[in-house]
């Protein structure tokens, strides 16, 4: 199967939105700069993502093998066990976005860019999940990014990229020597039917992670791993 491209994505940011995403509260002058702030991003903001759907040729006891390229992980290999077909993606805030966060020449108003920055991304993320649903009837779904856990390594950055083809000049993407991507408000991964919800905070006893989806789960690792 060809990527597809999404990159027509809505994003409005708002004054109250960016509050919220910050924990802080602006008196009514400061709000009111912010909203003009926003405005220049909204005009500029483009967020995008592509994603390919996939089919398991193999499975192991450690790896899964799809659409020729062997990925090595025994949880994967685990979520994936009544798994037939699956969707890899790239989501991102947008090249546009992060040139306009670097142009900023004051402190404050390039901490909110950065914010504005990582609200497109979680735009394009949550449009990207809710047009598989809807393209393709799934369920509920489940999600695995290189380099969350130390199952599944940064390095498998390599075989997700390689499936999704030029992201570069699709959606301006680009995966680094480093195994970061640029722009850094990116994420990539593998999403999958699942009948039970998953997420890789709770195999990871990372403390005072900024990036927390869900509570450690001490049990179901040490199953996973037994």
């Amino acid at each position: 199967m060809k990527p597809v491209i999404l990159d027509n994505i809505p994003f409005q940011p708002t004054p109250e939105a960016i509050q919220q995403v910050l924990d802080t509260k602006l008196g009514r002058r400061s709000a009111d700069a912010l909203e003009e702030f926003l405005e220049e991003g909204r005009g500029i903001a483009k967020p995008k993502a592509i994603y390919r759907l996939a089919f398991v040729d193999e499975k192991g006891e450690d790896y899964v093998e799809i659409e020729g390229k062997k990925f090595q992980s025994r949880i994967l290999r685990q979520n994936l066990e009544d798994v037939h077909r699956v969707f890899f993606y790239v989501a991102t805030c947008g090249q546009e976005l992060n040139a306009w966060k670097k142009s900023q020449e004051d402190d404050l108003e390039e901490y909110y860019a950065d914010a504005v920055n990582g609200m497109a991304l979680d735009v394009a993320r949550d449009y990207l999940i809710t047009h598989l649903q809807k393209q393709y009837g799934l369920g509920q779904t489940s999600t695995m990014n290189p380099g969350s856990l130390e199952d599944w390594p940064l390095g498998e950055q390599r075989g997700v990229f390689a499936l999704l083809g030029d992201t570069e000049k699709a959606i301006g993407v680009r995966l680094l020597d480093s195994l970061l991507m640029h722009p850094a408000k990116t994420i990539s991964g593998i999403r999958y039917p699942s009948e039970s919800s998953f997420a890789s905070c709770q195999l990871c006893a990372r403390a005072n992670c900024p990036n927390r989806q869900a509570l450690y789960d001490a049990e179901e690792y040490a199953q996973r791993f037994s």
